[in-house]
């Protein structure tokens, strides 16, 4: 019965020609990146300084920056991981192609990539990274104080706000803290700090204003990033010295009036000299953060290439570095926005800016791959920011809580109020912990992280607005005034669930990847079985008789977890066996059209959210037991609580998707969605008539 069941379910699959060209994510591709990244890790042992670095900007010094000493490398558990990584996958940056990711489908040891097919994979989550040695931890924790004492004591966020700018005392300071060039190689002038040691900074400056964070974030997250991550050696020195310094500041371009989340449609042009000397720029961009004083743009612009195989010419992105100098370059008015009020952002104009062909960076046609590797490289950084922006509304909170009296108690004393206060702590640890994560893997030498990047992006975003709509609601009318300090942060926040990927596009992008990569299995199954293998049969039919029979309890995860969170563990081995098994009966009725089924993919990509969370709760909780830290068991509580209500909210979407009262209240939503499109307002009459 079980192999009759495998041999149609996988026939059928076949036939309906599911997922097997890729076409599921082409159109949401701009939001992510390809398949592997290039290695996010700073050097294990940074070089010593350069002396013949081409720039006139100044180094630091020991003097300066306690921290400017040598870093011992990483921990053995670190390289040991990396080199089991390079051992499995070759690392590269390309895009891949369908053929090419077929191929490669059955090396991923992402977590989530293979919860869709329902299998466990801990490499890369169990135990929790531990990435730091205790230098590098000792030289990290020398900058948090006086970058905390900085912000405490001579930035003004509020008043930033006001002014709509970072004044220039505050940006000069930020500059001798050397926050300019936090992750940039010694040689080049920076304080090279892992990805680790960064995110523990980041925390700092998201937790005091965000607006600088935006500024510090758009400079060197994405706006220089690019040279770090694909700059020939000329370029590096000769750029990135002086961005390190603060010298310069960088702005990322990849925005257009006509190009948000689909960055492929770009319409800016680039095209090549007569002598082949300069690419002429063309076009224009806009919400450009930094586009108002930057001096150097990563800029991405469309150019005419010839294809090797067919001779044709087709336009394809390009990446190039662009200097203001180099002229035919304007920016408009300051934008007036919500929020990050203090952030430079800006509409830019290319009008004939000549570009050195030296300043192409990544290879010419290669800007789609530079600009989605840059973004997915950045995305730890909003996540541990929003932690710290977290962490700093919940103390305000506490203390209103612990103080403010009403009806003769305390508010605290209120469940209502203690209930928002759990909720807010633990999406808080459950932000942290994915943040570093992220980081530590990246340190590691993980180079398959773009779902998981997303995730955490649309989970920091989220959970940081619920935060501080609750932060405000416990202070009441207080939290509605500007001297709270709250609702400024509010402002700050809404742009988090847009920029940099908006979260809709995301969900859709982490389950849609996550399907194509089970489809192209489930079509290895299909030939296993036209070709009758049968160890794959028996083992394939074995796990179906179990589901049909109520035997399965999913991939087990004991091993890996603390004794007070198997229960927890057992949730998530359950929901990741019926996720995959749900996934595979959506494949096989959808076919390729499962990417028109938004209804149905947006509840995937929540049900992936509430797996990666649950398993990296259980996975940071279990390493703080192992390592006696003395809030474990506190942590344990809020982690299957977490757990508890995260496996609740799984099963009610897997029930969603195919459950036929949802499909048709669906149907019926597109159908007043249209009515309501068509009429330009809402449909109803007014109950007055008039």
């Amino acid at each position: 019965m079980a192999l009759t069941n495998v041999y149609r379910q996988t026939t059928s699959f076949v036939f309906n020609n599911t997922l097997t060209k890729g076409v599921l994510i082409r159109s949401l591709v701009a939001n992510a990146s390809s398949s592997t990244q290039p290695s996010a890790s700073s050097p294990s042992v940074p070089k010593p300084p350069n002396p013949n670095a081409a720039s006139s900007a100044s180094k630091p010094s020991a003097e300066q920056y306690p921290i400017i000493k040598e870093q011992q490398p990483q921990t053995k558990e670190s390289e040991q991981h990396q080199k089991q990584t390079q051992q499995r996958l070759s690392p590269t940056s390309t895009v891949k192609d369908s053929k090419t990711l077929a191929k490669e489908a059955k090396k991923s040891t992402s977590f989530i990539m293979n919860l869709f097919r329902g299998q466990l994979y801990t490499d890369e989550l169990f135990p929790y990274p531990d990435v730091l040695n205790e230098e590098q931890k000792d030289n990290v924790k020398m900058l948090i104080d006086p970058i905390w004492k900085f912000f405490e004591e001579k930035n003004n966020a509020a008043k930033n706000d006001q002014l709509e700018a970072i004044p220039d005392d505050v940006m000069t300071g930020l500059k001798e803290q050397g926050a300019f060039g936090i992750q940039v190689p010694y040689e080049y002038g920076g304080l090279s700090l892992t990805n680790t040691q960064a995110a523990r900074l980041f925390e700092v400056v998201s937790a005091h204003d965000l607006g600088i964070s935006i500024c510090l974030g758009a400079h060197q997250s994405i706006g220089f990033k690019g040279i770090l991550l694909f700059g020939n050696e000329q370029q590096k020195q000769k750029y990135l010295p002086k961005l390190a310094a603060g010298e310069w500041v960088a702005a990322f371009c990849l925005t257009e009036p006509s190009a948000g989340s689909d960055a492929a449609s770009i319409k800016t042009k680039a095209e090549l000299s007569s002598d082949g000397k300069y690419y002429v720029l063309n076009g224009s961009k806009i919400w450009i953060s930094n586009a108002g004083i930057a001096e150097i743009f990563t800029v991405f612009a469309q150019t005419p290439v010839v294809d090797d195989k067919t001779g044709q010419t087709q336009n394809k992105v390009t990446a190039f570095i662009v200097e203001r100098k180099f002229g035919g370059i304007q920016h408009g008015q300051p934008e007036k926005k919500m929020g990050i009020k203090a952030s430079n952002t800006a509409e830019l104009f290319f009008e004939d800016c000549k570009v050195p062909v030296e300043n192409v960076l990544g290879g010419v046609g290669e800007g789609f791959k530079v600009a989605m590797n840059i973004l997915n490289n950045g995305r730890f950084g909003m996540v541990v920011g929003l932690s710290g922006t977290m962490k700093m509304a919940i103390r305000k909170s506490i203390d209103f809580a612990k103080n403010r009296r009403q009806f003769g108690r305390t508010v605290d004393s209120y469940e209502n109020v203690q209930e928002k206060l759990v909720r807010m702590a633990m999406r808080q640890y459950v932000t942290e912990s994915l943040g570093f994560l992220l980081s530590s893997n990246m340190d590691r030498g993980v180079t398959e992280y773009q779902c998981e990047a997303a995730i955490g992006k649309i989970f920091a975003s989220e959970s940081a607005w619920f935060v501080l709509d609750e932060a405000i609601q416990i202070h009441g009318g207080m939290g509605y005034m500007r001297h709270t300090g709250l609702e400024r942060v509010m402002r700050d926040l809404r742009i988090f669930r847009i920029f940099e990927g908006a979260n809709d596009i995301l969900r859709l992008f982490v389950a849609l990847t996550g399907m194509q990569y089970a489809g192209l299995h489930l079509r290895e199954l299909a030939k296993s079985v036209k070709s009758f293998n049968l160890n794959v049969l028996m083992g394939e039919g074995t796990k179906r008789l179990r589901r049909v029979t109520g035997m399965s309890s999913g991939p087990s995860l004991s091993a890996h977890l603390h004794p007070s969170l198997q229960k927890s563990g057992e949730l998530l081995s359950k929901s990741i066996d019926r996720f995959g098994y749900t996934i595979e009966n959506v494949l096989i009725k959808y076919g390729k059209s499962i990417r028109d089924e938004q209804f149905i993919t947006v509840r995937i990509g929540e049900a992936v959210i509430d797996l990666f969370t649950m398993a990296v709760a259980l996975s940071r909780c279990t390493h703080s037991f192992k390592k006696n830290v003395s809030t474990a068991v506190h942590e344990s509580n809020l982690v299957n609580l977490w757990c508890e209500e995260a496996y609740a909210r799984i099963n009610t979407n897997l029930d969603l998707i195919t459950d036929p009262a949802f499909l048709k209240r669906s149907k019926l939503m597109t159908t007043l969605a249209r009515e309501i499109v068509e009429k330009e307002s809402t449909v109803p009459e007014h109950p007055l008539g008039f």
